[in-house]
């Protein structure tokens, strides 16, 4: 049985990969090296089907001594987005085990953070939050499109010195209808 593009991009592996090949070109080896408590068997075993699943691609090839060693890439960033029609032809235990697939990546990054030797929550900028905001249906589109904004800009950094690669992620939970609130605020 052939796996979904969600579950292809889900998989906590995988996920890290494709991280860590946004915005730049890598080889396996530096993979390996960014990746260290991977498996090397099991990092290129995740390559192999990341490529064959066409989320990544090889974007060149260096001989060396007598191989090739193969540069990846992700070719279209919009590819690992998961359509509206899509998402929507999902059965709701699909999108519960996606949902559990993706905090499970979180708590994964969150774990490797905390098993530094030395951190500082405060001067590394870590923090989870959340909050409830009241907005419209105009309202919520216009703070999704300013959010994509702020999102774009910084994904267009690439690594460099005195950059750290963060995680950030982002998840909207609407509440159900409440007429007699709704009605409550039309009257102030």
């Amino acid at each position: 049985m052939k796996e979904s593009k969600v579950d292809v991009i889900l998989h906590p592996v995988r996920m890290r990969i494709i991280q860590n090949l946004i915005n730049q070109q890598l080889t396996s080896q530096q993979l390996k090296e960014m990746l260290p408590d991977i498996p090397q068997a099991s990092l290129y075993r995740n390559i192999k089907k990341l490529v064959e699943s066409e989320v990544i691609h090889v974007v060149d090839e260096i001989p060396i001594r007598g191989t090739v060693e193969k540069v990846y890439s992700v070719h279209d960033p919009n590819l690992l987005t998961i359509s509206p029609d899509e998402m929507n032809k999902m059965s709701k235990e699909e999108h519960m085990g996606f949902f559990i697939k993706f905090i499970a990546n979180l708590m994964g990054e969150y774990e490797r953070y905390l098993s530094k030797e030395q951190i500082d929550l405060l001067a590394d900028g870590v923090s989870f939050r959340q909050t409830s905001l009241f907005l419209t249906d105009e309202e919520l589109v216009e703070f999704i499109n300013d959010l994509r904004m702020v999102y774009a800009k910084a994904a267009q950094n690439k690594p460099e010195k005195g950059r750290r690669k963060r995680t950030v992620a982002t998840i909207m939970i609407p509440e159900e209808k409440n007429d007699a609130g709704e009605k409550e605020n039309e009257s102030k």
